[in-house]
């Protein structure tokens, strides 16, 4: 296998063949939020992943597998429709590739957006959770083996993983177009089965506000770049337990579908005042 940053200097040069577009901001698309760079963005260039040799591909519902670059207002934007995740039997250097190389594109503040279930007993399906914090002990470290040092430290700090300017400007602007913006702890595990009950009052017990199966080892990965990084979460569903009904995968995409206007209201103003 060839080293993390020869494979990404690989990858971004087949990018560069199709577009020379400069982004200042990556932005992640999670499950069911996907068409905001269908509808929110000018779009200039697409990119599939399957046009990248050796990238892995998006299998997830609802997860085109590509990179969209254009301009959210006069602000530069590569967007992702569709990430990988770890529960689709990819290696954790795999999954946070696409991260990694919209770093090297040229992106210097990268917006991770999932749905989530909802932990915390203020939060209901549809909210918007401002990420203040993570739990990642569940995965891999996307850092483990050989440091690339082409990419940052060997231990990085993680003391202020999403950005605190970041947090502030997403908070204004939500009360501008008056979003109740939650805030809190995301927790990644593994997937890609829900959790129990139980393990939600574990995760509850440590901490976390929400749970999803992504973001948290990506963070790690742009933080190891130093890279500003802003997370969103869109609570699809309370959790296991909390929930009176089963979890289902058809809710957590009609839930982003439903909170979609929202969701594309804030994301833009957030991206236009960068």
């Amino acid at each position: 296998m060839a080293k993390v940053y020869d494979r990404l200097q690989a990858a971004l040069a087949a990018v560069r063949q199709q577009t020379d577009f400069q982004p200042r901001v990556g932005l992640v698309l999670g499950s069911g939020l996907g068409n905001f760079a269908d509808t929110s963005m000018k779009v200039v260039a697409e990119v599939s992943y399957r046009d990248i040799p050796g990238f892995p591909v998006s299998t997830a519902p609802g997860h085109k597998g590509r990179y969209v670059f254009g301009y959210v207002g006069e602000t530069p934007v590569v967007c992702m429709q569709g990430r990988v995740h770890y529960y689709e039997g990819y290696s954790m250097e795999d999954v946070v590739l696409p991260e990694r190389l919209m770093a090297l594109m040229g992106a210097d503040t990268i917006f991770l957006t999932n749905a989530a279930g909802g932990i915390n007993p203020g939060f209901k399906a549809g909210d918007l959770m401002l990420l203040t914090d993570q739990i990642s002990f569940f995965v891999p470290s996307p850092l483990r083996g050989e440091n690339e040092s082409g990419l940052g430290n060997r231990f990085p700090d993680m003391s202020e993983i999403y950005d605190k300017d970041l947090r502030e400007l997403a908070l204004a602007k939500a009360r501008a177009i008056g979003i109740d913006l939650k805030q809190g702890v995301y927790c990644q595990t593994k997937g890609p089965n829900y959790e129990s009950p139980a393990e939600i009052r574990f995760l509850k017990t440590i901490g976390a506000d929400a749970v999803g199966m992504s973001t948290a080892c990506e963070a790690i990965a742009v933080n190891h770049m130093k890279r500003r990084i802003i997370g969103i979460s869109c609570i699809s569903n309370l959790a296991a337990g909390i929930s009176p009904t089963p979890l289902t995968e058809e809710e957590v995409l009609e839930a982003g579908k439903a909170v979609a206007e929202k969701f594309t209201a804030l994301v833009t103003a957030i991206i236009e005042a960068l």
